[in-house]
């Protein structure tokens, strides 16, 4: 496999709006169809996206948090389940980054550069809550470590190079696996039927005494002590997602409401764009997502600023700062994509224009966590100056 490699922030700011662009051109199609985008994310791999967090001393473009969530901010305007299908990839080199020793470190960073993708196979359905992790690895007298478990909501896995798994020890740590898609005893089975992000395949991984070599296997565990970026990272790239699924629900109004929409008979105007009632719906709308992207931008900046001195307190600011983006982005998302109909009329219903796709996604990709817990956190730390917990998810 051979990738470009991008030389720095403005090379994969210019990449990832020329994919989106053309991304955004057969998404409709995709959704309808349920064609998973093998092509898309063979050219995801070639322009060398995947590999722009790679650092620079290992020869990647290093980009910071800003450019990234711009990049998914980008895709995320074009195609809410390609730009989904990613954002475990970007997670997973970060525990390469923080947790790898100086070997794997090479190892994967030299796959990612060549255009390797990551899937994930980290939730279990079924268990008490997300954090209760079954999936076991357990240690053979030959030194290699066994994988056995289940594993649902796979994003990314049935088009995956590598699989990062999430599993624990025989002690309780939890650990990540990097293992071959191809694994003798590893099962990527596309059972996704969300009436959102359709194209993810964001189905059931089997893991039946898959082999992992322990020098494949990272120390997960660890990155929860002490002050890390982990969750925030994370939480920032569905948060851009999600304000990139309402800038291209407003985007597709626009254009629907300026060429295919009639004004409404009361209005007294030429055309549907001359209704002051629709403007002024325009202007809330533009308003609401126009916010969205301020905090996305100010979060992201706040990661960046935590990464360059990481202390529990900037970690703390960096992570409450996300968590306020995620939750203003997802009510955006949802308000945004349902407010295209309203806006365009009863001809945008039609199923066979598929402009529902758009809060579909928005709404199936806001579930992923719920806002409610963002805000309870927020306010605790406001109020309090409780700083937010280490799980990962903020």
């Amino acid at each position: 496999m051979a990738a470009h490699v991008i030389a720095d922030a403005a090379e994969a700011l210019a990449v990832a709006a020329a994919l989106a662009d053309e991304f955004r051109a057969g998404a409709a199609e995709r959704d309808a169809a349920r064609r998973l985008p093998r092509t898309e994310l063979a050219r995801l791999s070639a322009s060398g996206l995947l590999g722009v967090t790679v650092p620079a001393e290992y020869g990647g473009a290093d980009v910071d948090a800003l450019t990234l969530a711009e990049i998914f901010r980008l895709l995320g305007s074009a195609d809410g389940s390609l730009a989904q299908i990613p954002q475990s990839h970007f997670v997973y080199v970060n525990v390469i980054r923080r947790q790898g020793t100086e070997d794997q470190r090479k190892f994967f960073f030299a796959e990612l550069l060549a255009g390797s993708r990551f899937g994930n196979a980290q939730s279990e359905a079924g268990t008490k809550h997300v954090q209760d992790i079954r999936t076991r690895l357990e240690r053979q007298g030959d030194g290699t470590l066994l994988l056995t478990g289940v594993k649902h909501y796979s994003t990314g896995a049935l088009f995956a190079h590598w699989i990062p798994v999430l599993a624990r020890a025989e002690d309780g740590n939890l650990h990540v696996a990097y293992v071959p898609r191809d694994a003798p005893g590893l099962t990527v089975v596309d059972d996704w039927d969300g009436m959102g992000q359709r194209t993810t395949a964001s189905g059931t991984v089997r893991l039946d005494g898959v082999a992992v070599p322990a020098d494949r296997v990272l120390p997960h565990h660890l990155t929860f002590q002490g002050p890390q970026l982990h969750g925030a990272v994370a939480q920032l790239l569905h948060a851009a997602i999600d304000v990139g699924l309402a800038g291209g629900a407003l985007a597709e109004a626009v254009e629907f409401v300026r060429t295919k929409s009639r004004p409404w008979f009361e209005s007294g105007v030429e055309s549907a764009a001359e209704d002051p009632l629709l403007i002024q719906r325009f202007g809330e709308l533009a308003v609401r997502t126009r916010a969205s992207e301020a905090l996305l931008r100010e979060a992201a900046r706040a990661v960046d600023a935590a990464g360059a001195d990481l202390t529990d307190a900037s970690a703390a600011e960096a992570s409450v700062a996300v968590a306020a983006a995620k939750v203003q982005a997802a009510e955006t998302a949802v308000i945004v994509a349902g407010a295209l109909f309203e806006v365009s009329g009863t001809r945008s219903a039609l199923d066979s224009l598929n402009l529902h796709r758009h809060w579909r996604d928005a709404r199936t990709h806001t579930l992923h966590d719920p806002a409610r817990w963002k805000i309870q956190h927020i306010g605790r730390y406001v109020l309090n100056g409780t700083r937010p917990p280490r799980h990962g998810l903020l």
